[in-house]
């Protein structure tokens, strides 16, 4: 945990450009009720500038001394135990002022050291359970920044999302009870490109705000300038910015006050709800945000009246993240359907909802002819874009045969839980110490104090000796590194060969987004093999290279295999519980050998695959026609065979949602017999 308010940043007002990002931020600066903000963006767009730069415009605040909570010793907003009783007490509450504090969350964080835990030393030293306040301890009142918040343990970014809504910290350990104010401005910030938020907690952030790089060249000199005035002489360019920051601080200053005076009157409600019926918006923390939003956007004018415009605002701050019904959409609104919804909204016309839709993959992309398919072996100069064909549905697809009755009934096509190495995960259990350091405190007292009447305490309230240790049993989730080998040689454009294999994939795409797991893509044509996409958990990114892959040259099956099976093996290096996954997508067509003959690589390979425990899943995307006999060409039975994997014909599976192939096949690499 790392206090930002006294570390050299730039001043909020000396931040070029991204107009809607600061303005977002002073939003919720005024009304911390709005539930934070989420600036999606690339690197290098201000994002943590200007959070960090935000506490610079805030007015500063009393606190009571001493008090860890940082309670208002007006009772604002809540105090916490202690305060509260000096205060019944008749006890007068010593007061200091100070800057507001920004927060950073390190992405490593657990649970514990979040909501607080319980105090080791005295519970020793004194025999009393007490809590040891955590960050949120810390953060109230102030400012909780969480960079690459998409890469935050979903447990604990719940546990976060909770105390920003309810403004209250419940701390339950070790038997104890406690609360304490959790009131704070949230803001995350992420790269798209690293990965998404689940739906769920996209949608307890208040607004959104996507940031790009400025394309304006005198812009751009302007922010040069300004970052070379601060490197220079920090404090002679936050001088020249004083009057700026003053006044901004006394327009926040003024619309807090002004805020509780602020109304919408019933027509603007209505039309926000119907708006948003409209629009598909399906959760109510939508209209919430939006009324909240437009009050304070009225206060920071200076009105006490809500106005059509500022509702129009708002939504475009509370509204896009809320309408992602598909993973790979882009969280975004368009303005013109937000002009007819609210055009709409009291007008008495019977206009359907927007079809969001909850299937995750089938429309978005339809399959097309594409143009004409290039020949197979053919040069890059025939190469293809083909579009993306429709998803494959497996739901008719059985569990492996080999897997026992025990087995099937704990594959619930879910992730699964398993045991966690170090201090991440749930607390389950406690156990004799292997070595973690993470000490159960509960269970090392339940184990000490049988003994306490014969040990000699040395001045301690609890005598703890060796024996008594136990140390936490914690479970987490599953992780699995899922590579997909896509054939775009020449072959594969004959009969929508590709536009199926990319359907396919970008099927099994959607159920890794489901369930987190990090997507690798390797493609092969022509002579060789390459990585388009290093094991990341950006889905978004795997499509879109998906969507530019060409088709066209010859097949270096043996090429792709080999390289899908580097990148795993090398993940496997850098974190030994993953499980690794590769999916096969191809004709099965090989034509490049290595070195010597084709079908003795490849089964060398396969069997290579197997050896290593990595899961491998075959698509055979070849075609039988009419014929009623089965005579493939391909060799992707012989690749499921040797590397004893799952095999699936994709002409065998009817168009619809993927399901249930990688829930299948990640049961049984996590299970294996």
């Amino acid at each position: 945990m790392l206090y930002r308010a006294q570390r050299n940043v730039l001043p909020f007002t000396a931040i070029v450009g991204q107009k809607i990002m600061k303005r977002a931020l002073i939003l919720n600066a005024i009304n911390p009720g709005i539930g934070g903000v989420l600036v999606r963006g690339e690197k290098g767009t201000a994002k943590s500038t200007a959070v960090r730069a935000l506490a610079g415009v805030l007015p500063e605040i009393d606190v009571v001394r001493g008090c860890p909570y940082s309670c208002d010793p007006a009772g604002d907003g809540g105090i916490c135990n202690a305060c509260a009783e000096k205060k019944a007490a008749g006890e007068e509450l010593e007061t200091d002022r100070r800057r507001v504090r920004v927060v950073d969350l390190p992405l490593g964080v657990t649970e514990d050291r979040v909501v607080g835990t319980v105090d080791v030393e005295r519970a020793i030293r004194e025999g009393t359970v007490t809590i040891d306040p955590g960050i949120l301890a810390a953060v109230n009142r102030g400012i909780l920044y969480i960079d690459e918040v998409n890469l935050l343990d979903d447990h604990v970014a719940d546990v976060l999302l909770d105390a920003a809504a309810m403004g209250v910290n419940v701390v339950e350990r070790e038997g104890v009870s406690f609360s304490h104010p959790a009131r704070f401005i949230l803001v995350g910030t992420m790269n798209p490109e690293e990965g998404e938020l689940r739906p769920q907690l996209l949608d307890r952030f208040g607004l959104q705000v996507t940031v790009e790089g400025i394309v304006d060249p005198a812009e751009r000199v302007a922010i040069v300038r300004a970052a070379e005035a601060f490197e220079r002489d920090p404090g002679e360019c936050r001088q020249a910015y004083d009057a700026a920051q003053e006044e901004l601080r006394e327009k926040i200053v003024d619309a807090r006050a002004l805020l509780p005076s602020v109304t919408a009157d019933d027509a603007l409600l209505h039309a926000v709800a119907e708006a948003c019926i409209r629009l598909g918006v399906r959760t109510h923390r939508a209209d919430i945000a939006v009324v909240r939003t437009a009050k304070t956007i009225a206060a920071l004018d200076g009105r006490t009246a809500v106005t059509r415009d500022d509702v129009r605002e708002a939504m475009e701050l509370a509204l896009p993240h809320r309408m992602r019904r598909k993973p790979f959409e882009e969280p975004k609104i368009d303005p013109e359907d937000l002009d007819e919804a609210l055009q709409n909204a009291g007008s008495g016309h019977d206009h359907p909802p927007r079809d969001g839709g909850d299937d995750a993959a089938g429309d978005e992309h339809p399959g097309g002819d594409g143009g004409e398919s290039p020949p197979s072996g053919g040069s890059a100069a025939h190469e293809t874009v083909l579009p993306v064909g429709d998803p494959i549905d497996v739901r008719k697809m059985s569990l492996p045969e080999r897997r026992d009755t025990r087995e099937r009934q704990r594959a619930s096509g879910r992730r699964f839980e398993t045991f966690s190495a170090g201090n991440a995960g749930r607390y389950v259990s406690a156990r004799y110490p292997t070595g973690t350091g993470d000490v159960a405190l509960d269970a090392t007292l339940r184990a000490a104090a049988p003994h306490q009447v014969v040990r000699d305490h040395k001045g301690m309230a609890v005598a703890v000796q060796k024996e008594d240790i136990r140390e936490r049993v914690r479970v987490g989730k599953v992780s699995v590194a899922c590579v997909f080998v896509v054939d775009a040689s020449g072959s594969m454009g004959a009969t929508k060969r590709m536009e199926s294999a990319k359907g396919a994939v970008l099927s099994m795409l959607v159920d890794s987004y489901r369930h987190r797991d990090r997507i690798g893509l390797v493609a092969f044509r022509g002579t060789s093999a390459e990585i388009l996409l290093p094991l990341c958990s950006s889905v978004d990114l795997a499509q879109k290279q998906l969507e530019d892959l060409p088709t066209g040259g010859k097949t270096p099956l043996c090429a792709g295999l080999m390289k899908g099976m580097e990148v795993l093996l090398q993940e496997r290096r850098k974190n030994g519980e993953v499980i690794p996954m590769m999916v096969v997508v191809s004709d099965g067509r090989a034509n490049v050998p290595l070195a010597g003959d084709v079908r003795q690589e490849i089964v060398g390979i396969a069997e290579e695959i197997r050896s290593y425990g990595i899961r491998t899943v075959v698509i055979d995307t070849e075609e039988m026609g009419n014929s009623f006999l089965e005579f493939r060409l391909g060799y992707c039975r012989a690749i499921a065979e040797h590397a004893d994997g799952g095999y699936y014909p994709i002409g065998d599976l009817s168009a619809g949602l993927l399901h249930g192939i990688t829930a299948t096949e990640r049961d049984a690499a996590a299970h294996p017999a």
